[in-house]
């Protein structure tokens, strides 16, 4: 990598060579995994953080496979990414990073993330990171994304394996509490997505992406955030059924998923065509859900 990859078009704005890789990782995205992740270390150790070595080679291997994949993502993408404002000025449409370079990173990252937890962490967290990896890298972005409005519950799956890689990580294998986590993130990344679908339509649309949005029409989405945000309502009730979480917890996932649900509800009832108000309510959401649920089981 060098300086003349990472020049803006105005000499006043430049990013460093670095500052471009590292966008094209998407930190936030990484470290929402390394977070759920956590949660699930925590629950595999029956309520006891795990020791410090398992905790940092699970968040390193993650973190690399996540961002590897997050890179390998965009990559692919970069020809309709052209396409819509709102990723005009990604590294690898900007010309700021040559595609080349940026697969043979994303490669490297996903390839040492895997022999590193194989090696550090275990088999089980591993085969799930390369399913995950499989999931999001390939099945939905180079398969189901630009032909059918279901890419997101195939992209959710794949998103939702960061706390079931983390249960693993320790536990060695899976269990009930395990899937409780994986299905809380399932149906919670799809009232996240569909909200940003909305507010993205137009140009989901220009650049042929068929989003529920573009296919089915404003007002069946608006029906789908509001279904999922019931069914997310029901899946946070169960850490506490199955003992995984107390009341404080209880309360709490009443409380903003209720909050949720009511902010849906009333969006669906609305003349609005977006709703981002939902959408970054949907970030906190998930912080505080996770950040109960660990609090009120100790």
């Amino acid at each position: 990598m060098n300086a003349r990859e990472c020049q803006l078009a105005k000499p006043v704005a430049v990013k460093s060579p670095l500052a471009c890789y590292i966008e094209l990782t998407k930190p936030g995205i990484v470290g929402l995994s390394i977070v759920a992740a956590l949660t699930g270390m925590y629950f595999a150790n029956k309520g006891i953080m795990p020791q410090w070595d398992t905790l940092l080679w699970t968040f390193l291997t993650l973190g690399m496979a996540v961002a590897g994949s997050c890179m390998l993502n965009q990559y692919y993408d970069r020809d309709i990414d052209k396409l819509m404002k709102r990723t005009s000025t990604r590294p690898l449409v900007a010309g700021l990073v040559s595609p080349r370079r940026a697969l043979a990173t994303a490669l490297a990252l996903i390839a040492s993330s895997l022999v590193l937890m194989v090696v550090f962490v275990n088999l089980p967290a591993t085969l799930l990171t390369a399913g995950a990896v499989l999931g999001y890298g390939i099945i939905y972005t180079m398969i189901v994304k630009r032909r059918s409005h279901w890419a997101n519950q195939f992209g959710g799956i794949a998103g939702a394996m960061p706390p079931v890689i983390g249960y693993a990580a320790v536990s060695g294998g899976l269990d009930i509490n395990a899937l409780t986590l994986f299905l809380i993130m399932v149906v919670w990344q799809q009232p996240h997505a569909l909200s940003l679908a909305l507010k993205y339509r137009e140009e989901y649309a220009r650049a042929g992406i068929p989003v529920v949005p573009v296919v089915k029409g404003v007002q069946a989405t608006k029906k789908k955030i509001a279904t999922y945000s019931a069914a997310l309502l029901l899946a946070s009730l169960l850490p506490y059924v199955f003992g995984m979480a107390g009341p404080v917890y209880l309360a709490t996932a009443i409380g903003i998923s209720s909050a949720f649900l009511f902010q849906a509800v009333k969006f669906l009832r609305s003349d609005r065509d977006c709703n981002m108000r939902l959408f970054f309510y949907s970030i906190v959401y998930l912080v505080v859900l996770f950040t109960s649920m660990v609090y009120d089981s100790l």
